[in-house]
């Protein structure tokens, strides 16, 4: 069962983003509060939205955590998947899939016209999982990011 993440949801998500952060060899970098997730999803100004994977028992499974982007190319919004996380005991129940999917039917819905999201090269079990579902991935972008004091100094 795929559902709307509630206020109450906010200490399981955020140990599912530090389970997370630790598969990805960078738990020291997950730096978010729980209150600081409650602001991003629940604050007077909704920074990100997010959507709660349950087993038919009622047990979390996973989650998924997104935001709006926009195109000048296309002239419309999308949606871009920050974080698609199914616990490793309960990956290959179809959690992950029914995740994009409801993010695919929402964007649907909506008259988005991209679904993006970022993996780490290494995580070929992901990679492999995303091609099955037709993912492609954007081999002629390369991400950059300023953190940190780069961002300090260059926004200073």
């Amino acid at each position: 069962m795929i559902r709307i993440a509630e206020p109450a949801d906010i200490p399981e998500i955020h140990r599912m983003v530090r389970e997370l952060a630790e598969y990805e060899k960078a738990l020291d970098a997950a730096r978010a509060s729980e209150e600081q997730l409650a602001e991003a999803l629940f604050g007077e100004r909704p920074a990100a939205f997010a959507h709660i994977a349950e087993t038919d028992e009622g047990e979390v499974a996973g989650f998924a955590l997104w935001f709006l982007n926009f195109s000048t190319w296309t002239g419309v919004s999308g949606v871009y998947l920050e974080d698609l996380y199914v616990r490793p005991a309960l990956r290959g129940a179809g959690h992950g899939k029914a995740l994009l999917t409801e993010l695919a039917r929402i964007c649907v819905e909506r008259g988005y016209q991209r679904l993006e999201w970022a993996v780490l090269n290494w995580n070929t079990p992901s990679i492999n999982f995303y091609r099955s579902l037709g993912a492609k991935p954007q081999d002629e972008w390369t991400v950059y990011r300023l953190t940190d004091e780069a961002l300090a100094s260059l926004g200073s």
